[in-house]
């Protein structure tokens, strides 16, 4: 159902992808945006991460703004708190990196939207490196205790 109103905004799910991986430095790109995909639509059937998505959809319905004020924070904490609960304390340094650059749909998008969807992207961008990383470190260090167990 959100996936539904966002599209109804042009936000679509390959528009989140594009935009995240925009901003990917690495290798297996094409691997790293299926997982980010698998993420994004887990993440989408919270209905904590809906909440604030639905949030920022119906503030930008029926609280205009023009542009993106400096004394408007309500944006940022949207943001932020979507970014923060999907990928932790660390997602926050993400999703100021992505509220910096704003990289492609994120420069498109109203101010509710943008910081929503930006902290979004950076929520599973960080979840995804840390479920990665975390995989990756395990296995080296079975790597290791086997190669010690065979000396």
């Amino acid at each position: 159902m959100i996936l539904e109103k966002l599209e109804s905004k042009g936000i679509t799910l390959e528009k989140m992808l594009d935009t995240a991986m925009e901003l990917y430095i690495g290798d297996d790109a094409e691997k790293i945006r299926e997982k980010l995909r698998s993420m994004m639509l887990y993440y989408l059937t919270d209905i904590n991460v809906q909440s604030l998505l639905m949030a920022a959809i119906l503030l930008e319905e029926n609280f205009k703004v023009e542009e993106d004020p400096v004394n408007l924070i309500a944006d940022e904490l949207i943001g932020i708190n979507l970014a923060e609960y999907i990928g932790g304390k660390m997602a926050l340094f993400n999703f100021f990196y992505y509220d910096t650059k704003k990289p492609g749909i994120l420069k498109e998008l109203p101010p509710f939207l943008d910081d929503a969807i930006g902290g979004f992207i950076a929520g599973c961008m960080t979840k995804l490196f840390e479920t990665t990383l975390s995989r990756d470190s395990q296995r080296r260090k079975r790597n290791r205790n086997m190669k010690r167990s065979v000396m």
